[in-house]
């Protein structure tokens, strides 16, 4: 090993394990008990003449010429012992390796010759003679001990491997920090660096397909491609994984409620050991697939609405594609997207703010088609800014005190609507005497000074220059509050800015956040733009009204219309319990 090199990653057969292994005191001892040494033994012997992998053994060379092992003692010290028993049976037995210890300078000596009256000198020992005895007592289990041995020493030397990880031998790589991070489940081999280990080692292309396989991660670490795909913004190092995740998933039969650790490897395993090149092959299709997808205007924004609204995952996608044309494949998705909501028309009108995760749906889907259904725009929705941030369910135009409990939220809500008051379209005498007495409540405010003054705020803005509204805002908007005709959805960073506040003061503080650069969906910013009453006068910029709301479900019923029933008893709809906004 050169210093510069990179780390190797490939695997080795037990068999081919040589020279001295140290295990240094930064490591805790050797700890296997009679369950993990038993489940090793029966494992290597139900495979048979296939080949089996264990868990990686982590080294790093040193000047002298021995391996540092940095993760792999508790295995590489059972199979010593495992080896050690099997020449008993087998004496021309070559044990190849050994292992010493920083904190254990009589170990390598123990190891060969295990004794009970030893064992109590210290712990290491108590636990190495532990496992010795299991490992004897297993062969004596066994119907003929000395065949038994034969097997196993046949498959140790021939099928069972370990995934060798050697680092380099840099000084500033620092196999202490390794270590810690192996140890504490953050464990830097992953399924697609166990496949390319596997993969490189027995195709025929090695060079070319390192390099698409290279490509293919490069393609999957964009923003936009990853979050289309998985509606997630984050994603392991090695993004590939999806692709051999989805292969493995149907080489088992479907996907796993929970993936083991290394399950994916596992699966895979017998696939790049029988026909390398038609694994390989498979996860090249796949690549082409999303790419295809991703660059399909139309297939993108719909595949991006599923996935993101949790009705179906990369896995459904590629299932559904399987073996039918690419209209096939739109219509299918189509109906997914239709039982996404299972509602007809007057369904859709009918839900409100605390009717679950269904307005959520409706309200995604709505920005995502007035995104796609621009044809003259290139623009794109942003499965990656939406996968970034937690989604809610904001009032368009709030009314009640809810939620505002404390001088510092009264305080607050005053100043903020106090600026407002200037949209107002009122006498400049009721102006003043309004912030007179908003002034004066703020040094000591209370529960009922603030309610008293929330009262006559939130009246001023929901009726004033409103020529539909009646006489206040129970009357004019107690009902609608709720209804989906006064929700659009923002996220809860910003909707915790904006809760509890009336239409003027949400608008002022929209344009904020817009011009601060903070993602706002395509029709919140209409709803607060007034895009959708074109009938509006200039003052009614500052309110949201019956007409307003009337305007946005037409907007709503136009935008999602290929994607309502026609009409079905409201005992026929599917139950929607989940929990959440989109």
């Amino acid at each position: 090993m050169h210093l510069g090199t990179p780390a190797i990653l490939r695997p080795r057969k037990v068999g081919d394990l040589e020279g001295t292994f140290f295990v240094p005191d930064y490591q805790r001892g050797y700890r296997w008990g009679a369950d993990e040494v038993r489940r090793l033994l029966d494992d290597i012997k139900e495979a048979g003449t296939a080949e089996y992998y264990l868990q990686p053994v982590v080294v790093k060379p040193m000047e002298d010429g021995r391996w540092e092992l940095v993760d792999g003692q508790q295995r590489l010290t059972t199979l010593y012992l495992v080896l050690r028993t099997i020449k008993e049976f087998l004496p021309r037995t070559e044990l190849r390796y050994t292992l010493t210890y920083e904190t254990r300078p009589g170990s390598a000596a123990y190891l060969d010759e295990p004794q009970a009256a030893a064992s109590l000198g210290n712990i290491d020992y108590f636990h190495m003679y532990g496992a010795f005895t299991i490992v004897q007592a297993w062969f004596e289990e066994q119907e003929d001990a000395t065949a038994a041995a034969i097997d196993l020493y046949k498959a140790l030397t021939s099928t069972v491997y370990v995934i060798w990880y050697e680092a380099p031998q840099q000084p500033e790589f620092d196999s202490r920090a390794l270590f810690t991070r192996l140890n504490v489940g953050r464990i830097p081999l992953t399924d697609a660096e166990l496949v390319k280990a596997s993969l490189l080692s027995r195709i025929k292309r090695e060079h070319e397909t390192a390099a698409q396989w290279d490509s293919i991660e490069r393609d999957l670490q964009s923003p936009e491609v990853w979050a289309f795909a998985t509606g997630s913004s984050t994603g392991g190092a090695t993004r590939i994984e999806l692709l051999l995740d989805t292969v493995a998933d149907f080489m088992s039969g479907g996907r796993p409620e929970h993936r083991a650790l290394f399950q994916t490897f596992e699966t895979l395993r017998p696939l790049i050991a029988a026909a390398p090149q038609e694994l390989w092959d498979q996860v090249v299709d796949l690549h082409s697939l999303v790419l295809g997808w991703y660059d399909d205007r139309n297939l993108f924004h719909k595949i991006g609405y599923l996935v993101a609204a949790r009705r179906a995952s990369f896995f459904d996608i590629v299932t559904l594609a399987r073996g039918i044309a690419k209209s096939e494949f739109e219509a299918a998705l189509n109906v997914l997207i239709t039982k996404s909501l299972n509602l007809p028309w007057h369904g859709v009108a009918a839900l409100t703010y605390g009717g679950g995760s269904k307005a959520g749906r409706v309200l995604l889907l709505m920005n995502v088609e007035t995104v796609r259904r621009n044809e003259h725009s290139s623009e794109r929705y942003s499965f990656s800014a939406h996968a970034r941030r937690l989604w809610s369910l904001e009032h368009i135009h709030a009314q009640n005190s809810q939620g505002l409990n404390t001088v510092e939220q009264w305080t607050s809500w005053l100043k903020e609507h106090r600026k407002a008051l200037d949209a107002l379209d009122i006498s400049s005498d009721q102006h003043a005497a309004l912030q007179g007495r908003i002034d004066a409540a703020l040094p000591t405010i209370t529960s009922d000074t603030f309610e008293s003054l929330h009262r006559e705020i939130v009246e001023l803005f929901t009726v004033s220059a409103d020529p539909d509204a009646s006489n206040g805002p129970e009357a004019a908007d107690r009902d609608e509050v709720d209804s989906i005709a006064n929700l659009a959805l923002l996220s809860r960073n910003d909707n915790s800015v904006l809760s509890n506040s009336v239409f003027e003061v949400k608008r002022r503080h929209m344009i904020s956040l817009d011009q601060n650069g903070s993602y706002i969906p395509v029709c919140t910013r209409n709803v607060f733009l007034k895009y959708y009453n074109k009938s509006a006068g200039a003052q009614q910029i500052h309110f949201w009204g019956p007409r307003d709301r009337e305007a946005y479900l037409d907007a709503m019923r136009a935008t999602l219309d290929h994607y309502l029933l026609e009409d079905i008893p409201e005992n026929d709809q599917l139950e929607d319990s989940e929990e959440g906004a989109a």
